[in-house]
C-alpha cells in the first residue's frame, strides 16, 4: 500500500464536505454510539464524523506519525486486521482507502466483522477528475498525466461507483450509493498552499514524485515533464498578475451496505 505525508491528504482533502455533508446522510451518524474511520490519516473525515456523530468517533490508521495529528481517539492498525473485537462499532467507514488496497474486498470483509450494523466507504473515480484551468495547456496535460496514472498504478484508483460491487461481494446487504463531488479552487487571494502548488507545477517536483506511479518510457515521461514545467511557468506568471485560476472535480462515491 502507497504511503501519504499529512501535508498530501490536507491537500489532497482540502474543502471535503465544506459546502454540503448531505452525501453523508446515508452513514447516519446521529444513530451512532461507536464510529471507526479506517485508513484515517492525518483525520479529515474524522473530524468531520466527530461533529456530525453525537458518539464516539474513532480513527484507524497504520500511520503512528499521522496518527498524532488527531484530537480524539485514536488507535494504530492494519485495514486488514483491525485490532477490535467482532461488532464493536455501529459503523465502520473508510474514504479514499480502498482504492489503494489490492484486494478492498478483504478489507471490507474485515470492516464488517467489527461492524455491527453498517459499513461504508467514499471512493474517488480518478478516471474522471475534470481540470479546468486559464493556463491553456494545464487541463490537456492533466489529462496526459492521469492517463499514464491510472495505466500504471497497481491497485483500482477509479474504483469510485464500482465500490457497490466490492460491498456486495464482501456479503454486505441493501448497498447504495451517492455521487459527492469536491471541488479544488484556486483564485485569488492565492493561500500559501496554492503558490507552493503553482511552483511545484513549474519546477515538475509533481511530476518526478509521481514517476515511479506512471506508465509511458523514459523519453515519453520527460516530454511530459518538460510540457509540465512549461505549463507550470506560465501559471506562475499568472498568479504574479493575479489572473491565475484553477477548477479541479473529483468525483467521490458514498456507498454504505448493511452487515
Amino acid at each position: 500500500m502507497r504511503q501519504f505525508s499529512a501535508d498530501y491528504l490536507r491537500e489532497t482533502r482540502r474543502g471535503m464536505w465544506d459546502d454540503s455533508r448531505e452525501a453523508l446522510s446515508a452513514l447516519d451518524l446521529e444513530s451512532c454510539e461507536r464510529v471507526l474511520d479506517v485508513g484515517c490519516g492525518e483525520g479529515a473525515l474524522t473530524r468531520v464524523l466527530a461533529e456530525e456523530c453525537p458518539g464516539e468517533v474513532v480513527g484507524c490508521d497504520r500511520d503512528a506519525d499521522l496518527l498524532a495529528e488527531l484530537d480524539g481517539p485514536a488507535v494504530q492498525g492494519d485495514a486488514h486486521h483491525l485490532p477490535f473485537p467482532d461488532d464493536s462499532f455501529d459503523l465502520v467507514v473508510c474514504q479514499a482507502l480502498l482504492i489503494n488496497l489490492p484486494d478492498p474486498e478483504r478489507a471490507v470483509r474485515e470492516f464488517a466483522r467489527v461492524a455491527g450494523d453498517r459499513v461504508a466507504c467514499i471512493e474517488p473515480d480518478n478516471a474522471a477528475v475534470s481540470v479546468a484551468s486559464t493556463v491553456d495547456a494545464e487541463s490537456r496535460l492533466a489529462d496526459r498525466a492521469r492517463e499514464l496514472y491510472l495505466r500504471g498504478v497497481d491497485t483500482d484508483v477509479a474504483l469510485g461507483a464500482d465500490a457497490v460491487e466490492v460491498l456486495q461481494s464482501a456479503g454486505l446487504s441493501n448497498v447504495t450509493s451517492r455521487r459527492y463531488d469536491q471541488t479544488l479552487v484556486v483564485e485569488p487571494p492565492y493561500s500559501e498552499a496554492d503558490v507552493r502548488a503553482v511552483g511545484r507545477k513549474a519546477s515538475g517536483d509533481g511530476l518526478r514524485d509521481r514517476r515511479g506511479t506512471m506508465a509511458g518510457s523514459e523519453e515519453e515521461l520527460d516530454a511530459l515533464r518538460a510540457e509540465w514545467r512549461e505549463m507550470g511557468r506560465e501559471a506562475v506568471r499568472q498568479v504574479q498578475d493575479g489572473a491565475y485560476r484553477r477548477r479541479e472535480t473529483v468525483p467521490f462515491y458514498v456507498v454504505v451496505g448493511e452487515v
